[in-house]
């Protein structure tokens, strides 16, 4: 084909002056490699029906592509949706103590294995031990680098090759396709799935009882509700059916929420606490979710049982990082310090006042009309808690409403430019407007916040 012979050659690319000054500033074989890598692309494109692109294309696509390598990431963002622990904006934000124990962590050396009592190795795990026990009352804990991999280090260390009864209501899939009856099979646990979708009762458990039961297994279901016509088994229950058989009861109550939801306006969350004490052999939750904390999966429970995961080979492969660990301890230590309303961003948000987000509000629409392109007001909505917590439980709050239909794209090109302003704003539409939650913008972001708003609707 002609136009596969029309595209320059590396050298003349890599030659270019638009590529002069990256050739100084790094190494020439990097730049070789990305130069190639963008005439691949074009080579493919050429065979399509495209035309051959020139050097200076090709060099230009080089530059852009050092530029987004180059870039930081993941980039902070400024979360103006309401929704308090959002999935895809890294769930909760952390305490500045949380912050600096983990740039602590990081900048040098720490006794993070080591015993500085007597000199010899330690475990991590141990700098955990006491805070697990006095916030849940558990025997003892372990902490990985997941709730998922927590799960999956319980099932493998506990019930591999034997069966595990699980409700059918339980067996669901949550965010990111991970399934329970999956995470079962990987374990090498057997699903023995009892009841009904929206009902199980305390004998289907005793009917599947056989002499290859591991485990029962009971799963909070995180991100939706059944309503309606439906019966669950309570852990005591299942604590003493298993109990009489000898069956250790797991218990995955996924968010970790340490602190009495229903007290804030909301259903009623699980929380480690009543799980340990009902008694159930193994508890397992979040750390990144109503907790508050860094990505982490909690174990608390029997001292017997934590031995046997500590003990398996899963333990180290999943193991937690310094620099969570260091987050995670300073996260707890709040609810110790019975500050956890005050100094978590997640509980902070959720215990907000009314009167102070519709302050916030009142103030961004001042700022809004400043520009003189568009009409706000300020109105009432609901901020959702998300992240698979709490699911279809929402906080009454107030937001700006931006009416953008004056502005070049209307409210999607407002969206788009909030997407691309410096920090980006994350915000959402409802019925052709713009709204911004100040729930979950946190005070010291509210000057940059503004900054990139003003420049959003001030861009035409």
């Amino acid at each position: 084909m002609t136009q596969l012979r029309n595209i320059p050659s590396v050298e003349r690319v890599v030659s270019s002056d638009l590529l002069s000054r990256e050739v100084r500033a790094y190494s020439r074989e990097w730049i070789v490699s990305l130069v190639r890598l963008q005439l691949d692309k074009a080579r493919a494109e050429v065979r399509g029906g495209a035309e051959a692109p020139s050097a200076e294309e090709v060099a230009q696509a080089t530059r852009l592509l050092l530029d987004n390598m180059n870039r930081p990431a993941p980039v902070p963002v400024i979360n103006a949706t309401g929704v308090v622990i959002h999935t895809n904006l890294g769930r909760a934000p952390l305490s500045k103590s949380a912050t600096d124990a983990a740039l602590q962590a990081a900048q040098g050396y720490s006794n993070l294995e080591f015993d500085l009592s007597n000199g010899r190795r330690g475990s991590r795990q141990a700098h955990l031990q006491d805070i697990l026990q006095q916030l849940t009352g558990a025997e003892a804990g372990l902490v990985v680098n997941n709730n998922a991999s927590a799960v999956l280090l319980g099932l493998s260390a506990l019930a591999a090759g034997k069966e595990v009864v699980v409700s059918r209501g339980e067996a669901v899939e949550i965010g990111g396709g991970f399934r329970v009856p999956d995470v079962l099979a990987q374990s090498g646990a057997i699903l023995v799935d009892v009841g009904t979708t929206n009902r199980t009762y305390a004998r289907d458990y005793e009917n599947a009882i056989t002499d290859q039961t591991g485990a029962f297994l009971k799963a909070h279901a995180s991100n939706f509700r059944v309503e309606g016509f439906t019966a669950s088994v309570e852990p005591a229950e299942l604590v003493q059916l298993g109990a009489a058989c000898g069956i250790p009861v797991l218990h995955d109550v996924g968010s970790g929420a340490l602190l009495d939801t229903e007290a804030y306006g909301l259903a009623h969350e699980p929380t480690p606490q009543e799980s340990v004490a009902s008694g159930v052999g193994l508890t397992f939750f979040s750390g990144d979710k109503l907790l508050g904390g860094p990505q982490a999966g909690i174990i608390v429970g029997s001292r017997e049982l934590i031995g046997l995961l500590e003990r398996h080979p899963l333990a180290r492969a999943f193991r937690i990082d310094k620099m969570s660990l260091a987050s995670l301890i300073a996260t707890l230590m709040h609810y110790l310090r019975g500050e956890a309303e005050r100094e978590v961003p997640v509980w902070r948000m959720i215990s907000t006042p009314l009167q102070i987000l519709e302050k916030r509000a009142e103030s961004w629409k001042l700022a809004a009309s400043s520009s003189g392109n568009v009409g706000g007001t300020v109105v009432e909505t609901r901020s959702a808690i998300g992240g698979g917590s709490l699911p279809g439980e929402t906080l009454p709050t107030r937001a700006l409403s931006l009416d953008c239909s004056s502005l070049r794209g209307s409210a999607q090109g407002v969206m788009q430019r909030l997407r691309g302003a410096h920090p980006p704003v994350i915000a959402r539409i409802e019925n052709d407007q713009v709204l911004f939650d100040p729930r979950t913008v946190l005070p010291e972001q509210e000057e940059d916040f503004l900054k990139s708003l003003q420049g959003a609707i001030g861009a035409d």
